[in-house]
């Protein structure tokens, strides 16, 4: 493995400083990391272009010319101008000009790559690369890789043309070391190709066929080794931890669902049906449990913990916010009237004598159900029998804090629910929670009324308010949401500080209106007052930033507002869409884009227009911005980072990789063959070390 392990300073053409920008640039330490470091595209070098044939709509192009003449302007702009038989075209270049004027003799023919454009109305291109074809090179290969790079890199001198000298460099020393990672069924059943010819083709492509075969191999090995670790954890724990069994579901589980005023959907059932099962098998429960704002999590939330609490135990819901605690628990005492089960609220705002109380009845078992925020994690929150636990929008939890929650359980975990309102694509969620089991509830409950979404420019402003103010006549009320807090010079865009002095404008208090406002700079005290007195009614318009976008539910809400709607992801979009439409009257939401809204931008704001499904909005999210950031929040990022594999776009390979990782599971669950041997020597690689997602409360 001498070669493989190499710094890559030793590599001709590298050197010490080189070596510091490419591991501070990319982590790019040895020539093992550098031959791992692919191509996110290719261009097409085989075909020469005429002169006469370019014009500035084409992406790249190669000619074949002779220099006729150069001008070295001054020491940084060189104009030099070329022919072929078809005409004459000028090159220009601000950097290096001192090297290309001595490289760029007249009378001498090269090869020109690079991008047209038009200036003062004539086709140039700017910094093309110069070649001499050569041949027997690697680094001639028709299909050129663009390699991922930075401003510093280049400014560096570390070109794409210079990272693909290196990369042949280094192929040429290390392809001799390169051994299989994969054993030989796996490469036979799977229909790839050895991982040398992989590797030598994801660089240098013969041709666009062997690119796909080493494209396929490569990305398969990624996504394969991913879920082989997270399928192998899960069997792991799956066998290690016992789960408390859950028999039975109880007089208060049939008193709730009797009295329910409406059926629940076959999602729900078929959820609930799911959680049933785990309960009752003696293995720890650890289920996500997926839907989209409004679907009935809550209510398969409630009988969850009734399942519990009809065994002997007690469960707890844990929500992010204050808020969404107390409008938890307000559903709560609801769905609980017709049950003996005692609920309780736990947050930071709970005064002591109540505290008190409570420690008491969760110790002494009296309580059943405590519904909270991080208060349920503290010291003195001590259960008798802890037997679920419920996480709502489990990303906004840290995992450490989730830790602390698992081991409040009788001896052991108790079972984990978690659940959330954001639609991850199904990759995704195979990905993030690999080793967890994932229900969805994909069904909207009936009545439920569609929201209608519009999406306007700055001009129908005046006619916008106009409408708000016939909805709040008929006694309803509007969020108007703004994507940033104070005024940023940089970015001539709307914020929550302006924008609440311009609705105050257009809604003066001396005609009855009442504006609130919340947002992040606020104290929670300011906070949750602005919010329950619109909560109450007492509000007509919250001008607001994104912290409504979870758990804020005001039936009453009928329109939603989102000012420069361009700025935000499909995902926080659609979540904060979800904020209306919950009461029986007809809602809306109105997109408010800026004047200069991209393509890329409207194209997000015509898919709003089209469906309310979640999940198709979740799949085109992520296929226009990447897995890395889902909600436009600080989404925690994927286990792994991966190399050449894309969520996106490899979602059929993901999932033969994981019904193959599978069966090699099935066959062997802790790896213990002599075939299986290269695939534990790559799995103890670092890049395959996941932590443990599964623990999540």
């Amino acid at each position: 493995m001498g070669e493989l392990t190499t710094g890559i300073q030793y590599l001709s053409g590298v050197g010490p400083k080189r070596a510091a920008l490419l591991e501070k640039e990319l982590s790019l330490s040895t020539l093992d990391d550098l031959i791992h470091f692919y191509p996110f595209r290719y261009i097409d070098r085989s075909s020469i272009q005429r002169i006469a044939d370019i014009s500035p709509d084409l992406a790249y192009v190669q000619i074949q010319a002779r220099v006729v003449s150069r001008n070295l302007i001054n020491i940084k702009h060189l104009s030099v101008i070329v022919e072929d038989e078809s005409g004459r075209l000028e090159l220009v270049f601000f950097k290096g000009t001192k090297w290309s004027y001595d490289k760029l003799e007249p009378g001498r023919t090269f090869l020109f790559f690079g991008k047209p454009q038009t200036y003062n109305g004539r086709i140039n291109i700017v910094h093309p690369e110069i070649d001499v074809p050569q041949e027997g090179s690697m680094a001639q290969s028709a299909l050129t890789g663009v390699y991922p790079s930075t401003d510093k890199l280049k400014n560096g001198g570390v070109t794409g043309k210079v990272m693909c000298k290196l990369q042949s460099a280094a192929l040429s020393l290390c392809l001799p070391e390169i051994r299989e990672t994969l054993p030989e069924k796996v490469i036979r059943d799977n229909g790839l190709c050895p991982l040398q010819y992989a590797l030598k083709n994801i660089h240098f492509p013969s041709d666009s066929y062997a690119l796909q075969k080493a494209q396929r191999r490569l990305k398969f090995e990624e996504l394969f080794f991913l879920q082989l670790s997270l399928l192998k954890q899960k069997y792991v724990r799956s066998r290690a931890e016992k789960g408390i069994v859950m028999p039975k579901v109880g007089e208060d589980f049939h008193s709730c669902y009797n009295a329910l005023p409406y059926s629940l959907t076959g999602a729900q059932q078929r959820v609930i049906k799911e959680i049933r099962a785990d309960m009752m098998e003696g293995r720890q429960m650890n289920r996500l449990l997926q839907g989209d704002v409004g679907s009935g999590k809550t209510m398969v939330a409630v009988l969850s913990c009734l399942i519990a609490i009809g065994n002997g135990y007690q469960a707890c819901i844990m929500a992010p916010t204050e808020v969404l605690a107390q409008q938890h628990y307000a559903n709560m005492q609801k769905y609980l009237a017709p049950t003996s089960v005692r609920c309780a609220l736990l947050t930071g705002s709970t005064g002591t004598k109540d505290r008190r109380e409570i420690f008491a009845g969760l110790q002494d078992g009296s309580i059943g159900l405590v519904v909270g925020t991080h208060a349920l994690l503290e010291d003195n929150v001590v259960f008798s029998r802890l037997g679920l636990a419920v996480v709502d929008e489990q990303h906004r939890f840290g995992v450490d804090q989730r830790a602390r929650l698992w081991a409040k359980g009788p001896g052991c975990p108790p079972h984990v629910l978690v659940m959330t309102a954001t639609p991850i694509p199904r990759t995704l969620a195979m990905t993030l929670y690999g080793d967890l089991d994932v229900s969805v509830i994909d069904e909207m409950p009936p009545g439920r009324k569609p929201v209608q979404t519009i999406c306007i420019g700055q001009g129908k402003r005046n006619a916008m308010y106009k409408f708000i103010r016939e909805e709040i006549a008929k006694g309803r009320q509007a969020f108007i949401v703004y994507p940033m807090i104070f005024e940023n010079e940089k970015m001539d865009i709307s914020n929550v500080e302006q924008g609440y002095e311009d609705i105050m404008k257009a809604f003066p208090l001396n005609d009855g209106y009442k504006v609130a406002i919340v947002h992040g700079q606020q104290t929670s005290e300011q906070k949750n007052f602005n919010m329950d007195a619109f909560a109450a009614g007492r509000a007509h318009i919250l001008v607001s930033t994104t912290v409504i976008e979870v758990g804020v539910d005001v039936p009453n809400a009928s329109v939603m507002v989102i000012e420069s709607a361009q700025r935000f992801g499909l995902s926080q979009l659609h979540q904060l869409r979800g904020r209306v439409g919950r009461g029986a009257e007809k809602s809306y939401c109105i997109l408010v884009k800026d004047v200069k809204t991209s393509a890329e931008a409207q194209q997000r704001l015509d898919l709003m227009c089209k469906t309310e499904n979640g999940f198709d909005i979740a799949e085109e999210d992520m296929r226009m911005r990447g897995p890395g950031d889902l909600e436009g929040t600080q989404q925690s990022g994927l286990p792994v980072n991966l190399n050449i594999a894309s969520l996106a776009k490899d979602g059929m390979l993901l999932t033969e990789a994981r019904a193959y990782a599978m069966r090699v599971l099935e066959d062997d669950p802790l790896l213990e063959k002599p075939e299986n041997e290269p695939l534990v020597k790559e799995m103890r690689k670092a890049k395959y070390n996941i932590k443990d997602y599964s623990k999540i409360s």
